[in-house]
């Protein structure tokens, strides 16, 4: 199988890019042969069902071309139709991608013009912030319980989190898809993903205060916790 069953459930994540992804992995088997194999045909296949599965779920929202499979002739029609399909589905996720790189940008100049709401960390805050992005991916760089494909889409994450961190952010969403991978990173490593959890609880208190000041919450809310012990009263994430 070209896809792990840990690689298709983190595909709800993020199914836009995971999309991409998917038809990378087929086009490298193609890449790496000459012609249309059976090693290429499987792959293709598979990747061309896996995203078949995406846009009926409403995971995925493109037009994809149908591949009646069973009903085409020898492999080099079956590989060529997928082939066709899938690189309309990648089109289609690149102006996607844009799309939302364009409203980001946007979104960013007007937060720092100061013509839009946006929610803004103190220097300290956003100095610390770094501090800890470039202590975590060591640990996750160093994390041998970790497998390469999890690894790989961890340290991407970090990579866009840094890349669009700025004193004033018109979202935090981002920050809080971080916690719901320490989660994950927890249930995998048990004690040895301490020292990843140590750093990711401390974002989420600077992500808390930041937003809770451009909310105007109580000075007294308190921040949702990850990684307590089991006779910590406050609810774990």
């Amino acid at each position: 199988m070209l896809y792990s069953d840990e690689f298709i459930s983190s595909l709800r994540n993020d199914p836009i890019a995971g999309t991409k992804e998917v038809c990378d992995m087929a086009f490298k088997q193609f890449d790496a042969t000459e012609g249309w194999t059976k090693e290429v045909y499987e792959a293709y296949v598979e990747a061309y069902l896996l995203i078949v599965e995406l846009v009926n779920s409403g995971l995925l929202p493109v037009t994809l071309t149908k591949v009646d499979i069973e009903a085409l002739g020898p492999i080099n029609e079956k590989c060529g139709a997928i082939h066709q399909s899938l690189w309309k589905v990648v089109a289609q996720c690149d102006q996607m991608t844009e799309k939302t790189r364009i409203s980001q940008l946007r979104s960013r100049f007007k937060s720092g013009l100061g013509v839009a709401f946006a929610y803004e960390f103190s220097q300290g805050d956003l100095g610390r912030v770094q501090v800890l992005l470039n202590e975590l991916r060591d640990q996750i760089g160093n994390a041998k319980n970790l497998d390469p494909d999890h690894r790989q889409r961890l340290m991407k994450r970090l990579e866009s989190l840094q890349s669009e961190m700025h004193k004033r952010v018109s979202d935090l969403d981002r920050f809080w898809g971080l916690i719901g991978d320490a989660g994950v990173v927890l249930a995998k490593l048990g004690n040895d993903a301490k020292p990843i959890v140590d750093r990711i609880r401390e974002i989420a208190d600077i992500v808390w205060q930041t937003q809770g000041r451009a909310e105007e919450l109580p000075s007294g809310a308190k921040p949702p916790q990850i990684g307590h012990d089991k006779n910590d009263t406050n609810t774990s994430v």
